[in-house]
């Protein structure tokens, strides 16, 4: 037998598994004053607690005052960096099981050390234990995280990670990515990037220095598939709440519109966007593109003429789309109105909608224009736009009709010389007014059930003189 070889320990449940858990903690308990363990055993201890914690059933010593300060402090007393990973490995699967262990974390008056812990994470694991804990005490704790940026260095130290991540992608060659343990510690930090900043909006503009290194990351790593895979969405999200206009003039440019290329970040953001819609359902769009979409309307709002021009026509659907009514295609912008209209995605039906009419100027004439009185009217009601007198009038779509455009649908957005024929006969007068009548007796029932309170205009048009002879009274079902 190996002097070094350790067997698994056995899966234990129920009453078993809390005398040992609660066994385990009281050797690791007596170690931190006695020191009755060797190194490897520790570790060894730490390690069987780590798996047990796993479910919570029947692990209830881990979640108290004694069994969480056991932990931290082998997390963050001892001088063994291995015993203080698997302890913090225990740890942290504590606060994210139990959230009310988070305060009891904070009220050990460790995070500090914590903080200061992420000036020394060269090493990835450290990277991503110590930001998954700070993290997860943004939630339910009372820690105050302006002590932290301003006495423990916090900010700095986050700002110092991400560049030394984004040193891994140089100018020649796009990465399909980092190694596991380098994009896993990634996201953790850039999670803790957006909840600070999140929570404490005002203390968002010293992790400015961050965004160059985190658009250097999204612009050279490879889009994979899925597109919005960690640490991407995480990326995205990081720089939502961040001085991306620069108000502060933080640089001697805006990192967003680089001097070699200031339309580069746009581009990539649009290309991820494209295949985002490609490859995911519309729930999951829902909750993991709208971030993108918030992202890409900001970057519009301020972004230099070139590169707005640039982003319209990527986004918007080109004259070749209107050969076909809008949105049946698989274009990016056809993917896109069908969302706009979606159900199933509230909160990219409301972000798209905005992201078309901001890419109209905010003109409700040249929304419709671009997307059809169809895909347009319901966000300008329900924004209280004034619709134009003239929206359901056919236009050119280049103003003179030049290069075959011709004339264009205002329902559908399709060029009117490419639409079906329609090869019915009239209605005959007869059709006519039975089509009047049905239409009256919805009305009627639409009004009774007082929903709406609307005129009918089949009862307005008789009252006009415009329909001749009386509707026949039509027994209900």
């Amino acid at each position: 037998m190996t002097l070094f070889a350790r067997e698994p320990p056995p899966q234990v449940t129920g009453p078993a598994k809390l005398k040992e858990v609660t066994s385990l903690l009281e050797r690791l308990r007596k170690d931190l004053d006695e020191k009755t363990l060797f190194p490897p055993q520790r570790n060894q201890l730490l390690e069987h607690l780590k798996i047990l914690g796993r479910d919570p059933d029947n692990a209830d010593p881990l979640y108290t005052k004694e069994g969480i300060e056991t932990l931290t402090r082998h997390s963050f007393d001892g001088n063994s960096l291995t015993t203080s990973r698997e302890a913090l490995r225990c740890l942290a699967n504590c606060l994210v099981l139990e959230p009310s262990t988070r305060q009891i974390f904070v009220d050990l008056g460790y995070a500090p050390k914590a903080a200061e812990r992420l000036k020394a994470s060269n090493l990835q694991q450290d990277e991503f234990l110590i930001s998954r804990i700070l993290f997860l005490t943004t939630y339910n704790t009372n820690l105050d995280f302006e002590q932290l940026i301003d006495e423990h260095h916090l900010a700095d130290h986050i700002n110092t990670n991400v560049t030394r991540h984004s040193r891994q992608f140089s100018k020649s060659s796009r990465k399909a990515g980092g190694a596991v343990e380098d994009d896993a510690a990634l996201s953790e930090t850039l999670k803790l990037i957006f909840n600070i900043t999140h929570y404490y909006p005002a203390r968002a503009d010293i992790f400015s220095k961050s965004i160059p290194n985190i658009l250097k990351i999204l612009s050279r790593r490879r889009i994979l598939d899925p597109p919005l895979h960690p640490p991407v969405n995480y990326l995205i999200n990081s720089l939502i709440n961040l001085d991306l206009e620069d108000k502060k003039v933080h640089f001697g440019f805006n990192p967003v519109f680089p001097k070699f290329d200031q339309k580069c970040n746009a581009e990539r953001l649009i290309a991820i966007l494209d295949k985002a819609t490609q490859q995911y359902s519309t729930e999951d769009l829902d909750q993991m593109a709208a971030p993108l979409v918030t992202l890409l309307r900001r970057i519009y709002e301020f972004a230099p003429e070139n590169v707005k021009k640039y982003m319209q026509w990527l986004i918007m659907p080109s004259d070749e789309e209107r050969s076909q009514p809008l949105g049946t295609s698989n274009t990016l912008s056809s993917r896109l109105l069908r969302l706009s209209t979606s159900p199933l995605a509230p909160s990219m039906r409301e972000n798209i909608s905005s992201l078309f009419f901001e890419l109209s100027d905010k003109d409700a004439t040249s929304f419709v224009q671009n997307v059809g009185y169809g895909f347009a009217s319901g966000f300008l009601m329900t924004h209280n736009v004034p619709i134009p007198e003239n929206a359901m009038e056919a236009w050119s779509s280049n103003g003179d009709g030049v290069n075959g455009t011709g004339p264009i649908n205002p329902i559908t957005g399709q060029r009117l010389d490419a639409e079906a024929p329609d090869h019915r006969l009239p209605m005959s007068e007869e059709e006519k007014e039975r089509e009047a009548e049905r239409l009256f007796v919805l009305f009627e029932r639409l009004k009774r059930t007082g929903v709406v309170d609307v005129r009918n205009p089949v009862e307005q048009a008789l009252y006009e003189g415009r329909l001749e002879g009386r509707l026949e009274e039509i027994e209900e079902d």
